[in-house]
């Protein structure tokens, strides 16, 4: 079941559609890993707007489409397109997607990758839009915590960091909601949850918990979602810098921890993953981002046949 003409925001997904993408993924792993080779997408042209700086997204996706026998174009500095000479973002996805089959937008500003889904006449999927949502980087997140853990339902998931201002905890929280299970939610205080997602929680009857102290939960955990303090979210330096390295994960807090919980972080780190746990037996963080592959490979073809009208 997948019935997208865009890919917008996680919540307008049923478990369902989830759940089609993320078994089409694993038939796109060996393709991704470069073991089959693939021709589904000759022919096919997508391309990548990012009007904010990306590796792993951007990367992955060019990636997903060209192990498809597709091709990409596009720009990662808007200052080297016509954006600089004053173009409104509508003009920029009308003439993209004169050109393309498929445009994947990153955007600071909230809200324009839904503005693009309705200038473009090709479908559009959103790679971040300012505080608000990153879906694809929910479904490789939800790919991974299945592929890990074999299952996403009844896991007790903790998620640490910058929660305000993470627009990828956002999207997988909603997501999370869907499938059942426990969630910690851990931050400073000025940087917890929003009341608006801990409340949808409370009307799904989800449960959930608040804490400042990881040391305090860690060890009750089946999968810590660790984020960075994001410096560009903050409206100035000051409220960033009292924040800042307010969490520091390293290889001495996980003597007691479950042997199979796993660690996820979206990446990029800065000091919130000490660098000794990276050969661990609970790290997945770069597994995790080399899942965006077979997802992102998933998501493109299913968005192509709808739009195709198979």
């Amino acid at each position: 079941m997948f019935n997208k003409d865009h890919v917008v925001s996680i919540r307008e997904f049923e478990r369902e559609e989830i759940d089609t993408i993320l078994d089409h993924a694993v038939k796109m792993v060996p393709i991704a890993r470069g073991e089959k080779k693939s021709l589904e997408l000759e022919g096919k042209v997508l391309a990548t707007l990012f009007f904010e700086p990306s590796t792993r997204t951007m990367l992955s996706f060019e990636i997903a489409m060209k192990r498809l026998g597709g091709q990409t174009i596009g720009f990662a500095n808007p200052s080297q397109s016509s954006v600089k000479k004053g173009e409104t973002l509508a003009d920029t996805v009308r003439m993209a997607s004169s050109y393309a089959d498929i445009i994947v937008l990153r955007h600071p500003q909230e809200g324009a990758a839904r503005l693009a889904s309705k200038f473009s006449s090709k479908p559009v999927i959103n790679a971040g839009d300012g505080a608000g949502q990153h879906p694809t980087q929910t479904l490789l997140d939800l790919f991974t915590i299945k592929e890990e853990k074999g299952r996403i339902s009844g896991n007790h998931i903790g998620i640490a960091g910058d929660l305000k201002y993470g627009r990828t905890v956002h999207s997988l929280t909603h997501a999370l909601s869907m499938y059942g299970g426990e969630m910690t939610f851990i931050a400073p205080e000025g940087l917890q949850m929003p009341d608006e997602l801990t409340g949808e929680l409370e009307r799904e009857g989800i449960g959930y918990h608040k804490t400042e102290d990881l040391e305090s939960v860690i060890d009750q955990l089946d999968v810590l979602y660790m984020t960075r303090i994001q410096r560009e979210r903050f409206p100035n330096e000051e409220e960033y810098e009292k924040v800042a390295s307010s969490f520091n994960l390293h290889r001495g807090m996980l003597d007691d921890v479950k042997d199979d919980m796993i660690i996820m972080h979206p990446l990029p780190r800065v000091d919130e993953i000490s660098p000794d746990v990276d050969d661990t037996k609970h790290a997945r963080y770069f597994q995790q981002a080399a899942n965006g592959v077979p997802t992102r490979m998933a998501l493109i073809c299913l968005l192509l046949d709808r739009n195709r009208g198979l």
